[in-house]
């Protein structure tokens, strides 16, 4: 009896011990805040407090997400939580031990794997979850929200409620809407950001696009509506910047644009024919009916449309027509009876392929 109560006397008692982990804590924290320590040391001192790690390669899987000014203890504790890995102290000792960098961002995981395993699938950018989607030059707000929502899950509508406030997105005062306003692009959305935040990276893309140009923001307006009906009229790379000197001609002699593509905006289409309501209707985007550039950009114009503003082809025409839709060649002209004569060529190509008559 007394021999086991002397062995009882010499264990140290819970509050001992809790002490002793605080001691080292603090150890810890005091190490890592004056930067005396090195990895090997964090380690060491981290092992004598380790939980036991999850061996082989787990088993289902798991969304993990790293939030914004998440710290490494944030990430060991969810880690822990989720079942991720088996137990927080030894996940935050590798950490610690390893200093990798972790982005926000959603990340696929397995459940039951080692916190080592972890944090290599945490800092390979090949998995981290993304909402990929793909916008083409020449896209309306209609066309790019209905792709956008596809691709992220968020309703077409959340992006028309969230394209409104055009406060929040720093555009110029003359700007009616986004329109011409998101760069097209291929884009790799984290799954957390919402309409306005997606539609945010869009906006400032093009301003970056904008800006690596030269072009001041008193410009971004005019430049984005020209650009957005270049993108639309011209079909062949060189043909960009001979369009762009046809309107840039007509506009210098006051000559109203007479663009298919801004009259058939203007009534809600976005066909290549006009029609006598889009040619008649009175609308701010009808350059038939109004000379100069019409309210706003049209759609959204990409690098080319917008290098092809800034240098346009030498050369008087005024007038182009694409006889070809399937080739996309085109025909500039500098008199109207020579664009009648490519009207005429156009009118024979339409004759022999009906399918194009919509």
């Amino acid at each position: 009896m007394t021999e086991h109560s002397n062995r009882n006397k010499s264990r140290p008692s819970r509050a001992k011990l809790l002490k002793g982990f605080i001691a080292v804590t603090l150890s810890i924290v005091l190490l890592l805040g004056v930067g005396y320590a090195n990895r090997s040391a964090i380690r060491s001192v981290l092992d004598q407090f380790s939980g036991q790690e999850f061996s082989g390669e787990g088993a289902g899987s798991t969304t993990f997400t790293i939030a914004r000014g998440d710290s490494g203890s944030t990430v060991a504790k969810h880690l822990a939580e989720q079942g991720i890995t088996k137990d927080y102290t030894s996940t935050l000792r590798h950490i610690v031990a390893n200093d990798p960098t972790f982005f926000p961002g959603a990340y696929t995981l397995p459940l039951g794997i080692s916190s080592d395993k972890a944090i290599a699938l945490l800092t390979d950018p090949t998995n981290q979850l993304t909402n990929k989607v793909a916008i083409p030059e020449g896209y309306r707000l209609v066309d790019i929200y209905k792709r956008l929502s596809a691709s992220t899950g968020i309703s077409v509508k959340q992006f028309e409620t969230a394209a409104k406030d055009l406060t929040q997105f720093h555009l110029p005062k003359s700007a009616p809407s986004l329109e011409g306003y998101l760069f097209p692009a291929t884009y790799s959305f984290d799954p957390a950001l919402n309409a306005t935040e997606i539609l945010t990276v869009m906006a400032n893309r093009m301003k970056e696009e904008l800006k690596s140009f030269g072009i001041a923001k008193k410009d971004w307006q005019k430049t984005l509506t020209l650009a957005s009906i270049i993108q639309r009229e011209a079909r062949l790379h060189e043909d960009f910047y001979k369009v762009s000197r046809v309107f840039k001609n007509r506009l210098a002699i006051n000559m109203a644009l007479q663009s298919c593509a801004t009259a058939s905006y203007g009534v809600g289409s976005f066909s290549i024919f006009v029609t006598n309501k889009s040619l008649n209707d009175d609308n701010p985007y009808n350059t038939y009916k109004y000379t100069g550039l019409p309210l706003g950009p049209i759609s959204a114009p990409g690098s080319l449309a917008i290098d092809a503003v800034l240098h346009p082809a030498d050369g008087s025409w005024l007038y182009f027509v694409t006889w070809n839709l399937t080739s996309g060649e085109t025909i500039f002209s500098d008199t109207f009876a020579q664009h009648q004569a490519g009207i005429t060529k156009w009118d024979n190509w339409m004759a022999e392929n009906p399918a194009w008559d919509e």
